[in-house]
């Protein structure tokens, strides 16, 4: 028996540092389980095997580093060292850098990234905006040194002359590069422009790293500009390709994909001339076709042909009234050619009557007129100058009594009406 017995602390403190002294390096496989992202920024995982399992944490300045996420059941080689936390006398890895096993950090990470972006629609096919046809002001965002840049300017010179270009010089690959991309991305997005390129040229997987970062997908998913992503080579895939609107296999390439070509735009110039051409001239003869049927149309309806229709009229009128009062003239005339014959026969016919009428009153006056009469003891018997009949003469009555020779007055003493002979049987 010891005379001198150890305090749990000393024993503890003497554990850790023979562990920590023998254990300082180590390289370990195994399973992920159990992660915590802790918002300190530190990492609390295990790590097992079929065997055995035990702690492990990654402090906030090794996490910052990591490239990938750590998950569920992913198998990864840990390199760090052993510790032993006294207040629970466990001992734990402490995490310095993480691999995945049998699968690259970077490969992994990006796979990550891009099936998360991906669930939350940041590569949907109806979120991205269309490019303009004929933009007039882009912003590259790329590095003012390099090659890719100068690829750039000498096509868009070649194409599309119009075009006003802005530069904005960022980091392309680095530590600082991603965080830069992304603000100089919202800072240019302000500024009215109708594309916004970020380019750089060809490299490894770590030199075009910043364009598979989470905060340059952020900033491309949040601007409002049009945008391009044309980073590396043909075979090069990056996230930045995928969020943004338009993906262009090389830097050279997007600008052809984005402006018009000089001399296609001048044919077509020259193709549209010749239509317009060809619809105006269809448009004016049809408008001539109108203005003809218009005029034509005016003068059927103008006052001048009113007045020539109404003259016209009025001289058929006059025409047809002539022929009709022509033919009915002519009708009655044919009607009373016999009327006229019977009335001159019945003219003559009734003057004769007339004449004999006159002749016998002639005769009958002549007879009756006392001037003409010869016989003797015959006179016209006449009161104020009346002639009368004596049986209408009565007593006292004043007459006068004539002949062909003499004029007497005499005054009535007596009326006796004379008795005729049938009046004595």
């Amino acid at each position: 028996m010891m005379a001198n017995p150890l305090s749990v602390g000393e024993l503890t403190e003497q554990i850790k540092n023979l562990l920590e002294a023998t254990f300082m390096q180590i390289s370990v496989e195994g399973e992920l389980s159990r992660i915590t992202y802790h918002n300190s920024g530190h990492i609390y995982f295990t790590l097992k095997d079929a065997d055995a399992s035990m702690s492990a944490i990654m402090f906030r300045g090794n996490a910052s580093s990591l490239k990938f996420r750590l998950e569920e059941g992913l198998k990864v080689i840990v390199n760090g060292a052993i510790t032993l936390y006294k207040p629970s006398g466990k001992y734990q890895i402490r995490a310095f850098s993480i691999e995945p096993a049998g699968h690259g950090a970077l490969a992994l990470a990006y796979e990550q990234l891009k099936r998360d972006l991906e669930a939350k629609g940041y590569f949907a096919s109806e979120r991205k905006k269309s490019l303009p046809k004929y933009p007039k002001r882009i912003a590259l965002i790329t590095s003012a040194t390099g090659a890719a840049l100068q690829d750039m300017l000498r096509v868009a010179s070649a194409r599309w002359p119009l075009l006003h270009v802005s530069i904005y010089d960022v980091l392309v690959q680095g530590e600082n590069a991603a965080s830069q991309i992304a603000d100089t991305l919202l800072h240019v997005d302000k500024k009215g422009y109708d594309v916004l390129l970020i380019a750089r040229g060809g490299g490894s997987m770590e030199d075009l790293w910043a364009f598979n970062e989470r905060v340059v997908a952020e900033a491309l998913f949040q601007v409002q500009t049009p945008t391009v992503s044309a980073v590396g080579h043909e075979i090069d895939w990056l996230i930045s390709d995928f969020v943004a609107d338009l993906r262009a296999p090389t830097p050279s390439a997007a600008m052809e994909m984005i402006l018009p070509d000089r001399d296609e735009f001048l044919q077509g110039i020259d193709v549209m001339s010749s239509r317009l051409e060809t619809q105006l001239k269809h448009i004016l003869s049809k408008k001539q076709e109108s203005l003809n049927y218009l005029l034509q149309s005016l003068q059927r309806h103008s006052i001048e042909q009113k007045i020539q229709r109404n003259r016209e009229q009025i001289k058929q009128l006059k025409e047809q009234f002539h022929t009709q009062i022509t033919l009915k003239l002519e009708r009655f005339r044919r009607e009373l050619e016999p009327l006229h014959v019977r009335l001159t026969h019945s003219i003559n016919q009734n003057l004769n009557i007339s004449r004999n009428a006159l002749l016998q009153l002639q005769k009958a006056y002549e007879s009756a007129n006392p001037a003409l009469r010869s016989k003797r003891g015959f006179a016209q018997v006449s009161v104020e100058g009346k002639v009368v009949e004596l049986k209408a003469l009565h007593v006292k009555d004043t007459v006068t009594l004539m002949d062909a020779e003499v004029s007497i007055s005499a005054e009535v003493k007596s009326v006796k009406p004379q008795r005729s002979e049938s009046s004595g049987k």
